[in-house]
This record gives structure tokens, sequence and C-alpha cells, in this order.
């Protein structure tokens, strides 16, 4: 079952100052879209259908344990899952 997956505003603001530091994160970012469009249920649950995910930036170039933090809700009846932010995690 595929899933949609949609940002919000504030999430889209994480991303593009995100970007602007990082650039290789737009390749990556991509990569984490298609990944979460096959498999929703990834990273580690933290309650109420959100997920924290790891996400690697190769340009910072320390793995995903030194690379950023993606917040998403998962909304089975509506097979949609809500990007909720994009954090460093070294901030």
């Amino acid at each position: 079952m595929s899933y949609d997956v949609f940002t919000l505003r504030p999430f889209d603001k994480q991303l593009k100052r995100l970007t602007r530091k990082y650039p290789s994160l737009k390749k990556e970012y991509i990569e984490l879209i298609e990944s979460l469009e096959n498999n929703p249920k990834q990273g580690t649950s933290i309650g109420n259908g959100c997920y924290k995910v790891r996400l690697a930036i190769a340009s910072k170039g320390k793995g995903k344990s030194g690379g950023a933090r993606v917040i998403a809700n998962l909304v089975i009846e509506e097979s949609s899952v809500f990007l909720l932010a994009i954090y460093d995690k070294s901030e």
C-alpha cells in the first residue's frame, strides 16, 4: 500500500533553512519521501501516530547519529503521512 506524503508550512521553512546549510540534504530528503511512501512506520514511535525518523546528512559527514531528525505523523485511515518538523540534531 502506498501512502501520500504531505508537508506542513513550518516543516517547509525548517527544511529550506537546513538545505542552505547542508546542500546534500535535498537529495536525502527525496530519498526519505520515497521511503516513507512505501514504509511509513519508520523510526521510533513517540506516541499519537507520530514517528521520529533519523536522517543522515552526507555533507555533514556524521551519519545518521549526527544528522537530522524528522517528525512524521501517520494517518492510516487516509493513507497519509504528514511531515511536521525537521531539525539538525546538533542544534
